[in-house]
């Protein structure tokens, strides 16, 4: 139990240490980034069962719809409206790339009992696997997510847009992440390197971006 843990916890701590520290000026406060992360992490009780529910009842069983229904659009959208309800408003979320420290908490909250669940249903040997694809790609979700709330609530214009895109983006990806995983047999993995590593391409950028790219961001914000 406590190998898997590890196992389990240890990409986590390195992902998000690495978003944490990437911010260019003063550190976001430790309780509410680990109140994100629990509230993302308890996310996954309540999908799971609307899940089971729907595989129950023999609702939206095609590849498609798990896809981008049962596992993009339900996943992402309840990390969107959490991220809204605890942080959006909060004080502390006054520059745009806190928008991703917080995306990407509620993701690996989310992604973290995920992976426990399934490490201990399948076993230790899959641990590295689950680092590289779904926990790095529930963070690269969160850090798109983040920098696109961050927009609508730093921007004086096009708000809604903003906030619709932090939406959509994650959903899209993710039902495409899941549909590569259910539909292509032996040969996902040729699929989802390059996928993967162009999910990560974009993701330094947009960090990239939040950090360089917003001089006057306490206009709004104060």
């Amino acid at each position: 139990m406590i190998s898997i843990l590890t196992l389990a916890l240890a990409p986590v701590a390195a992902i998000m240490t690495f978003i944490y520290f990437n911010k260019r000026i003063e550190l976001e406060p430790l309780p509410l980034i680990f109140r994100t992360f629990i509230l993302g992490a308890l996310l996954v009780f309540p999908i799971m069962f609307i899940q089971y529910a729907f595989n129950v009842e023999g609702l939206l069983q095609s590849p498609y719809s798990q896809s981008f229904i049962l596992a993009g659009l339900l996943e992402e959208f309840l990390k969107w409206f959490i991220f809204l309800f605890a942080v959006y408003q909060h004080r502390e979320f006054d520059h745009p790339y806190d928008g991703i420290i917080y995306g990407v908490a509620i993701s690996l909250g989310f992604a973290t009992v995920e992976n426990v669940i399934y490490l201990l249903a399948n076993g230790a040997q899959y641990a590295w696997g689950r680092a590289i694809f779904p926990v790095s790609s529930h963070a690269l979700f969160g850090i798109l997510m983040g920098f696109y709330i961050g927009k609508a609530k730093f921007n004086t214009y096009h708000n809604k847009m903003w906030l619709l895109l932090a939406l959509l983006i994650p959903v899209g990806l993710h039902g495409l992440y899941d549909l590569i995983l259910t539909t292509t047999a032996s040969v996902w993995i040729y699929l989802m390197i390059p996928f993967m590593a162009v999910l990560w391409y974009i993701g330094i950028r947009k960090i990239n971006l939040a950090n360089h790219n917003y001089p006057n961001v306490h206009t709004k914000a104060e």
